[in-house]
């Protein structure tokens, strides 16, 4: 299926989950909700993938017994949306999310290489929208972790370019120290 044929309606979450059901999208297909639109995703690269592991190594000592990692899982953020987020820090243990994806998340980490501009606007505007009170972006291209540390339903009001010498702590642990060089493949 195009993601020109995937646009023509706006989906809602309960929708785009009976399409899934049915079997519509191939087993190994990657697509997520987001604004009503099915996204097509791009292959993962070895670097993005790597990435992806070393953020969550990272985060993992930062976690105590509140919290869990999903790493590229939904997010059942609004009625239109449902994203799979590289990384998602949510509250509760994995079984919490046996009958239901969650509806939020303590930090949200996307990597980005050739999604970047996607995931500087129409993600970051979802998860503002959706009281997502941290998102980072590891931002391969340039090298530098992007985050985004405040948030209201507008969006998120600053942006701050950590390079990869600098250092990184997550609101929801600031004693856990992270070098962003430690993130970068």
């Amino acid at each position: 299926m195009s993601l020109a044929l995937h646009n023509v309606h706006h989906w809602s979450r309960t929708e785009y989950e009976r399409l899934v059901d049915a079997g519509v999208f191939a087993v190994d297909a990657r697509v997520e909700l987001l604004d009503g639109a099915i996204i097509d995703m791009s292959p993962q690269k070895s670097a993005h993938a790597t990435a992806v592991g070393l953020v969550e190594e990272a985060l993992r000592p930062c976690m105590d017994d509140s919290c869990h990692i999903r790493s590229q899982k939904p997010l059942a953020l609004d009625d239109r949306s449902e994203p799979e987020p590289d990384l998602a820090i949510v509250p509760g243990q994995l079984r919490d999310y046996a009958q239901s994806h969650p509806d939020t998340a303590l930090l949200i980490v996307e990597v980005a290489d050739t999604s970047l501009g996607y995931d500087q606007g129409t993600k970051a505007r979802a998860y503002a929208r959706n009281g997502i009170a941290e998102y980072w972006i590891l931002n391969l291209r340039d090298r530098v972790l992007e985050v985004y540390p405040e948030v209201d339903r507008q969006g998120y009001g600053q942006r701050c370019l950590i390079d990869a010498d600098g250092q990184i702590a997550p609101l929801m642990s600031p004693e856990c120290v992270i070098r962003v060089h430690d993130l970068m493949p």
